[in-house]
C-alpha cells in the first residue's frame, strides 16, 4: 500500500512529500548546503579526531556523573572553563582531559546556550 503524500517542511513550497519524509529532495539539498556555509570547519574537523575521541573518553571516565547537576550520567565531555575556541586560539591543547568536565546532555545544552549566546555558527 503507498504511503500517503504530505507538504514539504519548508515554508512556501509546493511539492508532497511521502509520510516518513520532511522535505522535498530540493529543499533538503539547500537546507544541508545551508548548514555547511555555516559550520565552522576548524570546530567541525576537531570533533571528528582521534584526539577529541581521546578527550572525551578520559573526561567522562574521570567524571561519570554530571558535574553540575550531580543526579544524571555524564554523556557529554565539555570543554571547560574555555571553550574550544578559546583553547584553539590561545594554541592551548584542546585534547588535555584538564580543559574539560563530565555534563549530562541536558546541562551541557544549558551551559552552552548560557556561555555561548548565538550557537555555534558564527552568524
Amino acid at each position: 500500500m503507498p504511503k500517503a503524500l504530505r507538504p514539504c517542511a519548508t515554508p512556501g513550497c509546493p511539492n508532497l512529500v511521502p509520510t516518513g519524509t520532511t522535505r522535498c529532495d530540493s529543499c533538503d539539498t539547500v537546507k544541508q548546503a545551508d548548514y555547511r556555509a555555516r559550520r565552522d570547519p576548524v570546530t567541525h574537523a576537531h570533533y571528528k579526531s582521534r584526539g577529541h575521541a581521546r578527550f572525551r573518553r578520559l573526561v567522562l571516565a574521570r567524571d561519570p556523573v554530571c558535574v553540575l547537576c550531580h543526579d544524571a550520567i555524564a554523556t557529554d565531555a565539555d570543554h571547560w572553563p574555555r571553550s574550544l575556541r578559546e583553547l584553539l586560539e590561545a594554541g592551548a591543547n584542546p585534547n588535555d582531559p584538564a580543559h574539560g568536565r563530565g555534563l549530562c546532555h541536558s546541562c551541557h545544552a544549558k551551559e552552552t546556550t548560557r556561555l555561548q549566546p548565538g550557537g555555534w555558527n558564527k552568524r
